[in-house]
């Protein structure tokens, strides 16, 4: 927790001498944040208004971004944007983003440092393929995530038609290091005193969540990568459930490249199908997504 320091008019004075006015974009889609914490050195999430008018279905994404740096050549500035999964359930007022930080990464070296009051762009148009209405119905939901892939989950996790459709819902979260968990485990501990949802879902509502952050080079309580531990079994002891069915799973799977394609195939193996938006099935996976 962070000491708070008591605000005098002195102290009220240096910090609006030191505080740079928020970056204002002179481009259509723009919203403005409200919120930005850090986790680690590269990790973050941040807060920003809503368009009236937008739309989504709990675990789709839209693109994001900020202004590039001015073309030498030209003296112009275009627009870098990036899929970001809305990790905030389609009936907030706000939505929230969850994002790494690449020092050299066009996007985020920029983004990492934006601060309550500036502007991003947005453009409401959200897609994806995390979404309920892409998998068959079934009685338990495993939602695979790793690094910041926990986004569009932090989202379904927060949707009440999640805990209508299922249950049980397993929310596996595989990180290197610790602290990398934090923004999940902070989801899944506010879901038990989110009095809002308990009134629409019903007292208790959290209990139907098995909750399995893993590491992989940090020790932690449990560690490796998930794919290994239900290759083992182990996963499936230390959760007290069976291994996947098409009879009864459905799964959604939010990580890097190799991660997706290596439990792809293991979720086929188990025989379960690929769904779509158009032809619902098994398991879905967010193929725009890239930890």
């Amino acid at each position: 927790m962070t000491e708070m320091t008591p605000v005098t008019d002195a102290t009220a004075a240096q910090s609006a001498t030191e505080t740079p006015a928020p970056r204002k974009l002179a481009v259509p889609d723009t919203q403005t944040v409200t919120q930005v914490k850090h986790y680690t050195d590269r990790l973050f999430s941040f807060r920003c208004t809503r368009p009236a008018s937008m739309r989504f279905r709990s675990g789709e994404f839209v693109m994001i971004g900020l202004m590039g740096d001015v073309n030498p050549k030209t003296g112009k500035q275009k627009p870098l944007l990036r899929a970001y999964s809305i990790a905030s359930p389609s009936w907030d007022e706000e939505l929230e983003f969850y994002s790494i930080k690449v020092q050299d990464g066009p996007l985020t070296s920029k983004l990492q440092h934006i601060a309550v009051g500036d502007e991003i762009i947005l453009r409401p148009k959200p897609v994806g393929t995390l979404v309920h209405d892409a998998l068959l119905p079934g009685k338990r939901l495993w939602l695979f995530a790793t690094g910041t892939g926990f986004a569009p989950f932090s989202s379904l996790l927060r949707e009440p038609q999640t805990y209508e459709d299922y249950d049980e819902i397993v929310i596996t979260h595989t990180c290197r290091e610790v602290g990398e968990l934090t923004y999940g485990h902070d989801i899944i501990e506010s879901l038990k005193t989110d009095e809002l949802l308990a009134e629409v879902i019903g007292d208790g509502f959290w209990k139907k969540i098995k909750y399995y952050p893993t590491t992989t080079r940090e020790e932690s309580p449990k560690m490796g990568r998930i794919t290994d531990l239900m290759r083992s079994g182990e996963a499936f002891t230390d959760l007290g459930v069976p291994p996947l069915t098409p009879d009864t799973d459905r799964a959604m799977i939010c990580g890097n490249l190799a991660f997706n394609l290596e439990l792809k195939e293991m979720l086929e193996g188990y025989g379960l199908v690929e769904g779509a938006n158009s032809d619902p099935k098994h398991y879905v996976v967010e193929k725009a997504f890239l930890d």
